[in-house]
């Protein structure tokens, strides 16, 4: 990988190996990136560190549940929640796995606590709508679908190339 940023990380973590911020934000990267194993990792590197992190336990949901590790995404999903309630993109995660797994309903509601918390969450307005089509609420759910394309033009090909449509 190019990324000069993570060149720079990958320094700072040799320098010091407990250098938890730097581990988060190589995961972040990482994750950007679409190297998924090694932003787990990183991630499982700052919780050794501070089991509780609701960022690294919201992070690591979300990169189980692009990789399919859906029941230990919704573990992470569920301690993050646990350690912050009101974290609208711990709720967005657990959604976008609830939507992986087909439980459209608790998606649904995963979807409408984000959007309580973020009035603006494309991804959440994207997922609920997809959610909202499956159970045959089609108005609804094309409504919310629009509503993310209007906050993020390209929200349904991020959602496709998460293996989501």
């Amino acid at each position: 990988m190019n990324d000069p940023a993570i060149k720079d990380l990958d320094a700072r973590i040799r320098r010091n190996s407990k250098d938890i911020a730097a581990y988060y934000r190589r995961g972040q990267l990482h994750a950007h990136h679409k190297a998924y194993r090694r932003a787990v990792a990183d991630f499982d590197a700052v919780l050794r560190s501070n089991p509780k992190d609701p960022e690294a336990l919201n992070n690591r949901c979300w990169v189980r549940g692009v990789l399919g590790e859906l029941r230990e995404a919704l573990k992470d999903c569920d301690a993050a929640i646990q350690n912050r309630d009101r974290y609208a993109d711990a709720y967005d995660s657990r959604g976008f796995v609830n939507l992986k797994l087909g439980q459209n309903s608790e998606a649904i509601a995963d979807y409408d606590a984000a959007l309580r918390i973020n009035q603006r969450h494309a991804s959440a307005f994207y997922g609920r709508g997809l959610a909202r089509v499956r159970n045959g609420n089609t108005y609804a759910g094309n409504s919310d679908i629009a509503a993310a394309k209007a906050i993020q033009a390209n929200i349904a090909e991020e959602f496709a190339s998460y293996g989501v449509r």
